[in-house]
């Protein structure tokens, strides 16, 4: 199985433990109801959102993807860590075993700079390369931009 790892880095002007409890804590909530065009919902199927659960994304009808099923490996509130692995869905196709993440939050001079390491777990010799991914690379900088934008417009919001 290969493995092909890329990194990708945010900088973003909103505090970073903002950001963490948006994007990583309060995710199932918020990503729905900020981006209802794409995710319908997402459940918690096993444990109690911590290291070991299981959470489902369901994206809407007339998506290209129906689901993703990720499970969250480590989750550092303290130091603003998560490490988690898409361990199923669509979007894995047949040439994916899985993918896993690990995002961090820092603080810098403007606000925050988001760090994630993506993990492309290859199925027999596969190898990602970078314009296979680009579109949800687009998509997580999407995400982020959003969330971004709805936290400066609601400065009290996980404050």
């Amino acid at each position: 199985m290969g493995v092909t790892t890329f990194t990708q880095e945010f900088q973003s002007p909103i505090a970073p433990i903002r950001l963490f409890k948006a994007l990583i804590v309060d995710s199932k909530s918020l990503i729905p109801k900020l981006l209802p065009q794409f995710v319908e919902s997402v459940d918690l199927l096993q444990g109690d959102g911590g290291a070991g659960s299981i959470e489902q994304v369901n994206f809407t009808k007339g998506s290209p993807f129906e689901f993703v099923k990720h499970r969250i490996d480590e989750l550092d509130k303290e130091n603003m860590v998560c490490k988690y692995t898409m361990i199923e869905g669509d979007t894995l196709g047949e040439k994916l075993d899985s993918i896993s993440y690990e995002i961090k939050f820092e603080e810098s001079n403007e606000g925050c700079i988001c760090k994630m390491t993506t993990n492309y777990h290859g199925i027999g010799e596969f190898v990602v390369k970078e314009e296979d991914i680009k579109a949800g690379k687009e998509s997580a900088t999407g995400i982020y931009k959003k969330v971004e934008a709805h936290l400066i417009q609601n400065p009290n919001l996980y404050a």
